[in-house]
């Protein structure tokens, strides 16, 4: 079984053809997929989804990209709307320097919101990260020390220092399909040096479709692919690498392991 340990199926490419979706994941063998908050505002819907669906799991929180429609959160509401018991993880929330589509005081202020949020609950935090590799750094290691918490860097694609930073404190990594792009080779040597036991697959559906998808929606049952070329870097099984990266999952989503004793599997 693999776990697709991060994708958006409120979005209108997923939503539509829901049913499908989820059966095509079963089919792929793909038996958990978390679907993750970009709005808290969206809430309802995402634990809609976890009720229509036994294999599907939420989070709860403001994207980067949303950070200026939501800046005022109060922690307290993402620490009770987390409260639901297929809620797994406070985010996505992060920093993103590369589109800018909130300010960025706006964006650390939301981020060390969430971050207190996950120190409460005992939830991991999913972390966006784009071209903020050292301001994500620096407030990753500053909150640690403050006290401690479990994150997931999702859809990694930055730079070494930021996965040996995240590894350092007891992060987990998590790669879409980017890393079956012909150009991803440095992105592939930190699959390479990252340890088994810390890393997850995920699509971020409906975004970045692996090869030979590309440039075609994405969607969950495509993760299969993603843990294809993951084994391959890691020199196992495709089988070994869906039981490892599973067994990670329902680590690091400690509601998911929870349900996965009484849920049905794909």
């Amino acid at each position: 079984m693999l776990v697709d340990s991060h994708c958006h199926l409120d979005y209108p490419d997923l939503l539509a053809d829901i049913d499908a979706v989820v059966a095509r994941a079963r089919a792929a063998g793909v038996g958990r997929l978390v679907t993750i908050s970009t709005l808290v505002a969206r809430h309802a819907g995402y634990k809609a989804l976890s009720e229509r669906f036994a294999p599907v799991f939420w989070t709860i929180g403001t994207h980067p990209h949303n950070a200026a429609e939501e800046p005022d959160t109060p922690v307290e509401t993402l620490i009770n709307l987390s409260h639901s018991p297929k809620c797994v993880a406070i985010g996505e929330a992060g920093l993103d320097f590369f589109y800018d589509k909130s300010p960025r005081d706006v964006q650390e202020r939301v981020f060390r919101t969430h971050i207190t949020a996950a120190r409460a609950t005992g939830l991991p935090l999913v972390i966006h990260a784009r071209d903020a590799d050292e301001a994500m750094i620096g407030i990753l290691r500053g909150e640690h020390a403050r006290g401690p918490f479990g994150a997931i860097l999702h859809c990694f694609s930055s730079g070494v220092d930021l996965a040996r930073a995240g590894l350092e404190l007891g992060f987990y990594l998590s790669f879409s399909g980017i890393i079956t792009f012909k150009r991803s080779e440095a992105l592939r040597a930190i699959v390479a040096e990252a340890p088994l036991d810390r890393l997850l697959v995920e699509t971020d559906a409906p975004y970045l479709a692996p090869e030979p998808y590309r440039g075609k929606p994405n969607e969950p049952a495509y993760v299969a692919r993603t843990a294809e070329v993951m084994a391959k870097i890691k020199g196992v099984t495709a089988e070994e690498l869906a039981a490892i990266t599973t067994a990670n999952a329902e680590r690091v989503f400690p509601r998911m392991a929870t349900f996965a004793k009484t849920a049905p599997a794909a």
